[in-house]
């Protein structure tokens, strides 16, 4: 089992993410209340900021104060990123933290560096983890959020973000200025980019430098964004530290800052202590839109269109049969909603040529670490046949590797690097793209990409079924594998109606250099 636990002991290692949430909070609540402390997740301006079920687990306690009296010149903000609202042509979320409580935090735009506007207020949600959750002593994040709405499409803002006692508009703390793009308001030619399994170290690093050089318009993140946890073996000695957060936030400040950060959550996005789903923490730190079926218990299943482009993030720990601690978390909601997210998009007049949906577990993904997700081919893989889904990308097994062209588990047609495929009448094509910056999975094969091409077809991998049990299968679809680090770029093609619009997909390797690429073309209907 891969999933963390922050301290559950080994008794009740297997159990959902409730039953380990609760725990904590009796254990940690009593040890806490004995010592005088507060536990809490707060929104520090104007009330107690619980998210779903966290309201009730939340002990009767003094939330966390942000109004202590601390001076705001010896506070900079710092791990800002930025987030998509519900429409990327008018609205954007800018999110960071500041390392003590701070008064009267704000954000001010404008169309240039010098000419930014009055200050917008903002929201502090503070995050409590106390000591014997992990290995850190007693300790707060305050993470804030600024949601801009009413914003011109396809128009570049300059903002900077401040406290009382930090100004951004003061000439010293000009470096501190950063921007941001709206979507535009018709489709226009783009690029974005993706991976999972980033957590914190030189190749994750290396990483998002070599993403911010591409210039997307936003970067999908398909879960274990930081590894707080890293080792989640249910154990007491596990090694647990919400200061992870800290550092990761720092480290993607670089390119998040600019570009929309979009997150989806994976296994090491459970984090048992917040709440009963494992998403408290989550919910304090991003802020993606909230159009999903259920934002408050599924913060991570969203939708948004860029240009001609759909965008679905789902939440595949809800499906997954591998690690069940959130399984049927959304009692099949989540899965109707995404189905009429598709009919909505496959609509004649939609506006929307291509369908891609991210999420962290694998459909189709023989490293063997984890291989395939069987709760995933069970629930959605039917669908993404059925509307003709464009391209799947997950993270979860630390490398990358690329399908041929599937249809009820079944290649329709090989796609070699270099080839073409049609959705409309082929099927579906799978990326696991999971070597962000973690330590690197393996294949039961040798290796193949671009300028090293080997064909091992058939070989073995498995498929884990309902109740953890892994189905031995032969594979014949698995195209391009690569053992090292590496992300995606798509770059996005519109066409006039009647034409055939383009993704061009591309394995990118930490070195610079290209390990695939095909092209997933559709005749333009709109």
């Amino acid at each position: 089992m891969d999933i963390p636990r922050m301290g559950v002991p080994a008794e009740l290692a297997e159990r959902s993410l409730a039953e380990q949430h609760e725990y904590l909070r009796s254990t940690f609540s009593r040890r806490t209340m004995m010592r005088g402390g507060a536990v809490t997740l707060g929104a520090v301006a104007g009330g107690v900021f619980v998210p779903g079920a966290v309201a009730q687990a939340a002990p009767a306690a003094a939330p966390v104060s942000a109004t202590a009296d601390i001076d705001g010149a010896l506070v900079a903000p710092f791990g800002r990123h930025l987030s998509y609202g519900e429409d990327p042509r008018t609205e954007m979320t800018v999110s960071w933290q500041v390392p003590v409580p701070v008064k009267n935090p704000f954000i001010r735009i404008g169309s240039s560096a010098g000419e930014l506007s009055r200050k917008i207020s903002a929201e502090v949600r503070a995050l409590y983890t106390p000591a014997g959750v992990g290995t850190s002593a007693d300790h707060t994040q305050y993470y804030v959020h600024a949601k801009l709405s009413h914003l011109k499409p396809g128009r570049t803002y300059y903002y900077g973000v401040g406290h009382q006692g930090f100004d951004p508009a003061s000439p010293k703390f000009a470096g501190t200025i950063g921007t941001f793009t709206t979507a535009p308001s018709r489709a226009e030619a783009f690029t974005f980019t993706a991976f999972g399994d980033q957590g914190v170290s030189y190749h994750a690093l290396a990483n998002d430098s070599l993403i911010l050089a591409q210039g997307p318009s936003f970067h999908l993140h398909a879960g274990d964004i930081a590894y707080a946890d890293p080792s989640g073996s249910g154990q007491t000695t596990d090694t647990f530290d919400s200061r992870t957060w800290d550092q990761f936030l720092a480290q993607t400040e670089s390119v998040a800052k600019t570009v929309p950060w979009m997150v989806s959550y994976g296994n090491h996005d459970m984090e048992a202590w917040y709440a009963p789903h494992g998403y408290g923490s989550q919910q304090a730190r991003f802020e993606p839109p909230a159009n999903g079926p259920d934002p408050e218990n599924l913060p991570g299943v969203y939708s948004f269109v860029h240009g001609n482009t759909a965008i679905i993030s789902l939440d595949a720990n809800d499906v997954s049969f591998e690690i069940p601690a959130n399984l049927g978390l959304s009692g099949g909601t989540q899965t109707k909603w995404f189905e009429a997210q598709l009919k909505k998009y496959r609509a004649h007049n939609s506006g929307v040529d291509f369908v891609v949906v991210f999420f962290h577990h694998c459909a189709y993904c023989t490293a063997t670490a984890h291989a395939s997700e069987g709760g995933v081919r069970q629930e959605w893989v039917p669908l993404f046949e059925k509307y003709t889904v464009d391209l799947v990308i997950n993270g979860h097994n630390h490398v990358y590797e690329r399908s041929d062209v599937l249809k009820g588990e079944k290649v329709t047609k090989e796609l070699p690097i270099g080839g073409t495929v049609y959705p409309e009448t082929e099927g579906v094509v799978y990326v696991t793209a999971g070597a962000a910056g973690k330590s690197l999975y393996a294949f039961p094969v040798t290796d193949s990409y671009e300028g090293n091409e080997k064909d091992t077809d058939p070989f073995a991998s498995y498929v884990t079924e309902k109740g953890g049990e892994k189905k031995a299968v032969t594979v014949d679809w698995s195209r391009v594998r690569y053992t090292n680090y590496s992300f995606l770029r798509v770059d996005v093609k519109p066409a006039s109606p009647g034409r055939t619009a383009t993704l061009t997909v591309r394995g990118i390797a930490e070195t610079g250099a290209e390990i695939d690429r095909f092209v997933v073309a559709r005749k333009t209907k709109r």
